[in-house]
């Protein structure tokens, strides 16, 4: 799946949301600290890591990518 956004960057609980993966920001935020959540293959624990063009994000059997517009 594409996840489209309009700016250089969008952090990644925000993305999360966007993509339908997570449905607040409180169960993004869990998703993060609870190492559920890889980009470009590595686990990441930051819910403001900044995702650009190109990032792959794999959380609950689900992957996007980001472009921009």
């Amino acid at each position: 799946m594409d996840l489209q956004i309009r700016d250089d960057f969008i952090k990644l609980g925000q993305a999360l949301k966007l993509a339908g993966i997570a449905d607040s920001g409180i169960d993004a935020k869990i998703m993060i600290a609870d190492g559920n959540v890889l980009v470009n293959g590595e686990k990441e624990t930051r819910r403001g890591r900044k995702l650009h063009e190109g990032d792959q994000v794999s959380c609950k059997d689900q992957t996007f990518v980001v472009h921009t517009a």
